[in-house]
């Protein structure tokens, strides 16, 4: 995805940042994809954290009456 750029202050450990340049390590696109994933997996949370109350009432439908399906199952 191709969206506008924003430059940002941040602060980092020295030897991190040495360390980086001297392995020529694109920074903005380092934390891109970490800012990336961290997100998804906030996300992720969130969401099972705001439907945990219908996941759990289905899991318990499950366990009480069982699949529709079980009757008709071949595996």
């Amino acid at each position: 995805m191709s969206t506008a750029k924003k430059a940002a202050n941040l602060s980092i450990r020295a030897d991190l940042l040495e360390e980086a340049r001297a392995y020529k390590i694109n920074l903005s696109q380092t934390l891109e994809a970490a800012l990336a994933v961290e997100l998804k997996k906030e996300k992720e949370r969130r969401w099972r954290e705001e439907n945990r109350a219908a996941i759990d009432a289905y899991n318990r439908h499950i366990e009480r009456d069982g699949l529709w399906s079980d009757g008709i199952r071949l595996f």
